[in-house]
């Protein structure tokens, strides 16, 4: 039999209806509509193919606005890295980091462009209020042995059904049903070792062209010097992978020039940034976990005037170091696994900045921000995303379809919100068709309207929506059944309603896959 492991689709909990609450955005204090789901477990695929159909989570609470009714429609935004050149106003933010790090010097006053930082708001409005008044009626462990035993029966009878070569149930049925299995097979992953990194991300990747030159000028120099004849050698026999291209005097620099240019060896300040798994089972994050939720409660008081009552440690530990999404280990795939993970930055053997994202099949999504206020002057919100665009272009080096940086929500009409439209090449998703359009496209039409179809063919239709919704996968009383079998046992017709709002906005695909919790 299959391990556990193997078979652990994801448990979704979905709540029916709309929900409304108090907008971040504009202040109505009824205005933010969305759907909501609770994510006992996920795996990076379910979310990512619920991302791109405009969902999102906090912490364990998966939601998707319901886009033509909320007052302030939230747009899924992603860039593309592999096309992205830093603007003017970027490349002075590297540079005032570089010289803040080189020399110490500190810029006065505050970037003309720094964007306003991401808030809770921009997850969810009243998002800590909201989790603590969820009633969820069960746990992850007793789901998990329910499940483990639904499967395990499932597998037996399957057995016997091999074994005796009889076909006890309609072929239908086998077809909806089959093993208790999501329909579309759950790869075998390894579990990431413990501590287990990437790439150390705050050491430049190759050294500069420049300094090879320089040493292969100096090898000139000192052709009867032996010591001096190895380095030299050394230098040019590089890979040629590993050396950065030569760049024409007119050409710009790459935006991991301006990241990782060489630094004096006496400069004033040290900057590490790494890239820690989101697990209290991981060494790292759990002897870091005291000194980043410090920061967090500093952060949330001092940016967005917080009480200490509603920045404690439960609530950052739901929002941001509770995760639906199971780490899983490819051999295709990033050294450091898909997963959640928190970026840390180290000043000086200090943490003044995390961001919080999520590694997934296609993309790195940023979830949050979070800084130390007495560091503003260093503009951190815009250098992290920066670092973290550099950051998914060093993993698609390694796994290719690992190609964009999502971004969270793009909000036309609140212009704090706007400057995420600054990363370019970017695109906006079409909330009725979900397909991707370049945000130049997209903004004309949100000029003249906040909800807005960006597809322009009239004819086009969701392509991934719910067409057999008695394929669903549903997890009621300690079995796996399809809708369809699920239906004949309820007789109150609102069940049927949420089940299939829950189909229509997660798809046909997800709805196949993740286990629907009834109970």
């Amino acid at each position: 039999m299959a391990s556990w492991a193997a078979l652990s689709p994801s448990i979704v909990e979905y709540f029916e209806g709309e929900d409304f609450y108090r907008c971040g955005y504009c202040k109505n204090e009824s205005g933010s509509r969305s759907n909501g789901m609770w994510a006992h477990s996920m795996t990076v695929q379910d979310y990512q193919d619920l991302i791109d159909r405009g969902w999102r989570r906090s912490g364990k609470y998966v939601y998707k606005p319901v886009m033509n009714q909320t007052c302030c429609p939230q747009y899924t935004i992603r860039c593309r890295p592999l096309q992205f050149q830093p603007s003017k106003s970027h490349k002075k933010v590297l540079k005032k980091m570089l010289k803040f790090l080189a020399k110490g010097e500190i810029s006065k006053g505050n970037c003309e462009d720094e964007p306003m930082e991401p808030t809770v708001e921009d997850a969810v409005s009243s998002d800590f209020g909201l989790i603590n008044k969820l009633d969820i009626h069960c746990d992850l462990k007793t789901l998990n042995d329910d499940l483990k035993k639904s499967l395990e029966s499932e597998e037996k009878k399957k057995a016997k059904r091999e074994e005796s070569n009889e076909i006890t149930h309609s072929q239908d049925m086998e077809e909806k049903l089959g093993s208790g299995e999501p329909s579309c097979s759950v790869k075998v992953h390894t579990a990431p070792q413990p501590g287990s990194r990437g790439a150390d991300l705050s050491k430049p990747p190759c050294r500069k062209a420049k300094e090879i030159r320089k040493e292969r000028k100096r090898l000139k120099l000192m052709q009867q010097n032996p010591a001096g004849e190895r380095e030299g050698f050394q230098a040019q026999c590089q890979p040629s992978s590993l050396l950065p291209p030569k760049t024409k005097s007119n050409q710009p620099k790459s935006l991991e020039d301006l990241i990782f240019e060489s630094l004096p060896e006496n400069a004033s300040h040290k900057l590490e940034v790494r890239l820690v798994p989101v697990s209290f089972e991981d060494p790292e994050f759990k002897s870091s976990f005291s000194q980043s939720f410090s920061l967090y409660v500093k952060y949330q008081m001092a940016i967005h005037q917080d009480p200490p009552d509603e920045c404690g440690k439960t609530e950052f530990t739901r929002f941001l170091c509770s995760s639906p999404l199971e780490t899983e280990n490819s051999p295709n795939g990033p050294d450091c696994g898909y997963g959640s993970f928190h970026q840390q930055y180290w000043l000086d053997g200090k943490i003044i900045a995390v961001g919080v994202i999520d590694i997934l099949p296609y993309c790195v999504s940023s979830v949050y921000l979070y800084y130390d206020p007495d560091y503003s002057f260093l503009s951190l919100g815009v250098y992290s995303a920066l670092r973290e665009i550099a950051f998914t272009r060093q993993l698609h080096e390694k796994t290719p379809q690992l190609s964009y940086y999502y971004m969270g929500f793009y909000i036309h009409s609140c212009p704090k919100m706007k400057y995420k439209g600054q990363y370019r090449p970017s695109d906006l998703l079409c909330p009725e068709t979900y397909v991707w359009v370049p945000i130049e496209q997209c903004l004309p039409s949100l000029e003249k309207s906040k909800y807005c179809r960006f597809n322009q063919d009239p004819e086009a239709v969701d392509e991934g929506r719910s067409k057999e919704p008695d394929r669903l996968q549903v997890f009621y009383k300690k079995a796996i059944m399809p809708y369809g079998v699920y239906k004949q046992q309820q007789r109150d017709p609102s069940e049927a309603a949420a089940v299939l709002q829950y189909a229509r906005l997660v798809g046909q695909a997800c709805s196949e896959r993740m286990l629907l919790f009834r109970n």
